[in-house]
């Protein structure tokens, strides 16, 4: 289905690839670029004067960004309230590693307990926009149960394709709405296989990452609240826990964008990206510190974190470009070390964060300890889902 583009908030102009820039329709049903096999990016006209009195006060989701998001037609919108968490303060662990800035955003807090709402409200709105009937995703959990929910409010088709491994609360909550769930011995990778071998007829969108434009403009939506949120002033320091890594590329495109529109003060620095990963699957470290020349033939194993279960991030290279551009650099945690930010963060803060987030506390932690960060510095964490959903892979290790 072809649409055409009529006059909309959004300012959508182009798609190009991320490896070479070849131009594609906005307005055509795109998956990856046909040129290099590589990730499509959204281009917004952004020449044209925009202020910030443009963000929707009244609306309190992601979707309060509508000139620079991608949906051409409101009634295409699907949406469950995701977007706009909090940004909390850390005061008692600031105050034990003498940190002058300690904050976390909590993305725990969206529909469907994670960041993954995100991208998945947006890739969603986009398929039904284009006509989709379906979609299918190898997912390690968050991602398949936001899938799924947000299909499920569209009426549209959900396959999930997710490691047998994945804790239990995950598959049940796919159950819940409605979609058929496949379960694959292995990581996502194997997963992945899967997908492709079940959809090679193309009936159904694959919405992996990065394997369609849109589920890195829902991502990107965490960069312009984060501004937003800090009223304009940016972190020196933001850290992320890389699997996929959309949402390490998405926040730098933010931070990009709202440079270009001339929403952030032509001083202001931006901030140094920290992905972090986990020991046990870290293809980003190797690719990073040169003891391999790219992630195609890294072998990883599963781990507490299950979205940092990625051992062939398709975006290798786009995270790679970020953590130059912004010079930043990768961090890799133990299963032992997450378990030890999780009871950190709850007991010191009242925050039961997902592996993920525990481990991008623990980076810091490291780097505070190597003389990277400086206790002078204002530093963001990102949590990107509730604990709640770990119980299969924590529960009794509180106080090992």
């Amino acid at each position: 289905m072809k649409l055409v583009a009529t006059e909309t908030p959004s300012r959508l102009a182009a798609l190009h690839c991320s490896a070479c820039g070849t131009k594609y329709s906005a307005f055509d049903l795109q998956r990856t670029s046909t040129c290099c096999s590589l990730p499509l990016v959204a281009d917004y006209d952004l020449h044209e004067p925009l202020s910030r009195d443009v963000i929707d006060q009244a609306d309190s989701s992601m979707w309060r960004y509508g000139a620079l998001l991608p949906l051409l037609h409101d009634e295409n919108k699907v949406t469950l309230g995701e977007g706009m968490t909090p940004i909390l303060s850390l005061p008692r662990l600031a105050a034990r590693y003498e940190l002058s800035s300690l904050r976390l955003k909590d993305e725990g807090q969206n529909p469907t307990g994670s960041f993954k709402a995100r991208g998945l409200s947006m890739a969603i709105s986009k398929a039904k926009e284009l006509g989709v009937d379906g979609c299918i995703i190898p997912t390690a959990g968050n991602a398949g149960v936001a899938m799924a929910a947000y299909c499920a409010r569209a009426g549209l088709k959900a396959v999930v394709v997710m490691p047998r491994h994945t804790p239990q609360a995950f598959k049940e909550e796919c159950y819940w709405y409605g979609a058929e769930v496949e379960l694959v011995d292995g990581l996502i990778s194997d997963c992945g296989a899967r997908v492709r071998q079940r959809n090679a007829n193309g009936a159904l969108l694959d919405i992996s990452t990065l394997k369609e434009p849109y589920r890195l403009e829902g991502k990107k939506t965490m960069g312009y609240e984060i501004a937003e949120q800090l009223n304009w002033q940016l972190p020196d320091v933001l850290l992320y826990p890389a699997g996929g890594g959309t949402g390490l590329i998405g926040i730098w495109k933010a931070f990009q964008e709202m440079k270009a529109l001339g929403w952030l003060a032509p001083h202001q620095a931006l901030p140094r990206m920290v992905a972090v990963q986990a020991e046990n699957c870290c293809p980003l470290l190797e690719t990073f510190a040169g003891r391999q020349p790219n992630c195609h033939s890294y072998q990883g194993s599963p781990t507490l974190a299950n979205g940092l279960a990625v051992p062939h991030p398709l975006g290798e290279a786009m995270m790679l470009r970020v953590l130059r551009e912004s010079r930043g650099t990768v961090v890799s945690v133990s299963e032992e070390d997450m378990l030890a930010g999780m009871r950190d963060l709850g007991q010191q803060e009242g925050l039961f964060v997902a592996p993920e987030g525990a481990a991008v506390w623990m980076a810091a932690r490291q780097l505070l300890a190597n003389g990277w960060l400086h206790r002078n510095e204002s530093v963001l964490l990102l949590n990107t889902g509730s604990g709640q959903k770990y119980m299969d892979n924590v529960a009794g290790r509180a106080m090992r």
